[in-house]
């Protein structure tokens, strides 16, 4: 990991020199059935599609391929769940068998190669289980974050129009046992399109009732076929075919189903294995996110099975399951190489054990590296995290819609400088500008919004699920040859990217333009802030004005108000009087999705006395009835 010797650039220039030549080696890292007639087709899809005419199988891939190499007996997946007290692994050889035979009871439901179907779970081994199973027939899986709202799955069934459901009696959020199985029937009662069957895994925390005819029981239909032998084996699908939809976070009306395919898939993430987390076959990467978000979908099931590594799925939280120690005791207990999380959850831990004091109880020498996405990483969680682990702390900006990152430090071809507040280079396949409101691009350290030259990479988004209107529209019109990120940021001289902020949340203050992720970069440096959001709230004279939102550290004894005027200090120092930095207010806690991403949107909406209503995605929706009380007390809000 030394900062002399990278590879990056060479790297880089390879790809730019010749894309098809750099995807198409890379692509010899996995098995297909038939060879692509070729690597981009530029003529075809929304911008081009990636290795047209091949056929492959993605469940093939990930698993019977390193049975077939002797891999076997190696760990595939371990499940730790402190939440039932649970620890449990699953050898190459055992978790191929398992997908193997819910393959074969898919089929048995009516599943054919092409259908859809939707997986309703918790984070337990099942879960990645039901996604490969798709996969190996050829199935689309679209997974819906468990414990989701009735009239939100009700949406994502109808658009996807699933044949079968595959689903657990319920699922553990901390202390609290939430039943799926009541959410799944009015989310069926409410949908135009109706599955035909529907697949329970029962868990003893509160066993689901069942619709005879509708509802099968996951034990007693596998433990009948292994009886019998039955397993279904992997279809060869073309490369350009589905393999899952994922619907964004906070949709709301016709939900927006961010669609992927196989075969670029495999060799996006399959290259990032190795050049981009520096990850060996055989080690273990922990990926400590959901299956119900993107990161899930990528890194905890199919990234580190596509390179024969060990994946680790956790069913419990950065803190209070027991204590703030969690993530140390799981890197340290299971030998992680890397770990791979949001910005949140060291905010989180930070919070609760700001001093580290639970760090020095475990060994983790086992650890090389940290990865953070989801949320902008605020230099002060990152200095943070560097002091108590003592290993390089990794910000990568990615979406949903790329599947894997668009900018990254890449550790596997030797670590290039950090600079606090940049995700760090554009990765190979992705050409950054920033644009202008006419689509130029703007000289080194000029703001505006960053487009990716098309066409996108593999393993990005060929389209929406059903949409191609829909998809042109919300990403490839706005700038003529580009995909618009909908971030706002800047590129310095040496070509490091700043994600500052999304468009919509860069706010106009009397005519100038000002990054709200600017201003929370600088309100975390105070030693007494765990975390922070900063909004544009509407003002009459000035157009908009910036609103602080503080949580403190566990133990801070300081007023509040001293510690609010000290956050407007610094921001005037740091930013300017420009800035109007006054509105600054404590409050216990700030609303986010379950994947950890700051509602700022309905925050503003809050602030700004419009109607809101809770995101279906709300970790917790009391917390915005908190902020709106916070509001109301500074005479803000309706």
């Amino acid at each position: 990991m030394t900062t002399s010797a990278s590879q990056y650039h060479e790297v880089y220039k390879s790809w730019l020199d010749d894309p098809e030549a750099f995807w198409g080696e890379a692509a010899k890292d996995v098995s297909w059935y038939k060879p692509w007639d070729s690597v981009l087709d530029a003529y075809s899809g929304q911008y081009g599609r990636w290795f047209s005419g091949a056929e492959c199988n993605t469940a093939y891939n990930c698993l019977d391929r390193h049975v077939e190499a002797g891999l076997g007996d190696q760990p595939a997946l371990i499940f730790d769940s402190p939440v039932t007290d649970t620890v449990k692994t699953f050898t190459y050889s055992e978790l191929t068998d398992e997908v193997a035979t819910l393959a074969a009871a898919l089929v048995d439901l009516g599943v054919k190669t092409g259908d859809r179907v939707v997986i309703y779970m918790p984070m337990i081994p099942q879960a990645v289980m039901a996604m490969l199973a798709c996969a190996r027939i050829g199935a689309v899986h679209s997974v819906v974050f468990g414990g989701f709202a009735a009239s939100e799955l009700a949406t994502r069934i109808d658009d996807a129009k699933p044949v079968a459901i595959v689903s657990a009696s319920c699922g553990i959020e901390g202390s609290k046992v939430i039943p799926y199985k009541p959410l799944l029937d009015k989310a069926i009662e409410l949908s135009q399109s109706k599955p035909s069957a529907c697949l329970i895994l029962q868990r003893p925390m509160a066993e689901a009732s069942m619709i005879a005819g509708r509802d099968y029981d996951w034990l007693e239909v596998t433990t009948s076929l292994k009886e019998r032998g039955r397993k279904a084996g992997p279809v060869a699908v073309k490369a350009t075919d589905p393999l899952y939809i994922l619907y964004t976070s906070g949709t709301t009306g016709q939900p927006k189903g961010v669609l992927r395919d196989n075969g670029g898939h495999m060799v996006a993430l399959k290259w990032t294995m190795k050049n981009l987390y520096d990850i060996k076959p055989g080690e273990v990467f922990w990926v400590a996110s959901d299956v119900g978000w993107v990161v899930g979908h990528s890194y905890i099931c199919y990234a580190p099975l596509l390179h024969g590594a060990t994946t680790l799925v956790y069913e419990g939280k950065p803190v209070g399951t027991p204590d703030a120690g969690a993530f140390w005791r799981v890197i340290s207990q299971h030998k992680v190489a890397s770990l791979f999380t949001a910005p949140t959850a060291f905010r989180a831990i930070k919070k609760e054990d700001p001093d580290g004091s639970f760090v020095g109880k475990y060994d983790m020498s086992c650890l090389r590296a940290l990865f953070l996405a989801g949320e902008r990483a605020d230099p002060d969680t990152i200095k943070w995290a560097e002091a108590q682990l003592k290993v390089p702390v990794i910000d990568h900006w990615w979406q949903t819609e790329t599947g894997w990152a668009i900018a990254g430090n890449p550790v596997g071809l030797g670590l290039l400088p950090i600079k606090y507040g940049s995700p760090t280079v554009a990765m190979p396949g992705y050409e950054l500008h920033v644009l202008d409101e006419a689509g130029k691009p703007v000289a080194a350290g000029e703001s505006g919004t960053i487009g990716i030259k098309l066409p996108l990479p593999p393993g990005n988004l060929p389209t929406l699920w059903g949409n191609d209107e829909r998809f042109r529209e919300s990403y490839l019109s706005q700038f003529e040859g580009y995909y618009s990120t909908s971030d706002a940021g800047y590129l310095d001289e040496d070509g490091y990217v700043y994600v500052m902020a999304r468009t919509d949340d860069v706010i106009n203050v009397a005519g100038h333009r000002l990054s709200t992720g600017q201003m929370e970069e600088v309100v975390a440096t105070h030693p007494d802030v765990a975390e922070c959001a900063v909004i544009g709230v509407a003002d009459k004279l000035k157009g908009q004005l910036p609103a602080g939102f503080l949580v403190l550290n566990a133990g801070v004894t300081k007023d509040e108000k001293e510690i609010e005027a000290e956050v407007v200090k610094l921001v005037r120092a740091e930013i300017g009087p420009v800035a109007a930095f006054k509105n600054v207010m404590v409050v216990p806690r700030l609303p986010k999705t379950r994947s950890g991403k700051i509602l700022r949107a309905t925050m503003r909406k809050i602030a700004d006395g419009e109607d809101w209503t809770a995101p279906a995605t709300i970790d917790d929706p009391a917390i915005l009835d908190e902020i709106q009380g916070v509001l109301s007390s500074r005479g803000m809000g309706a």
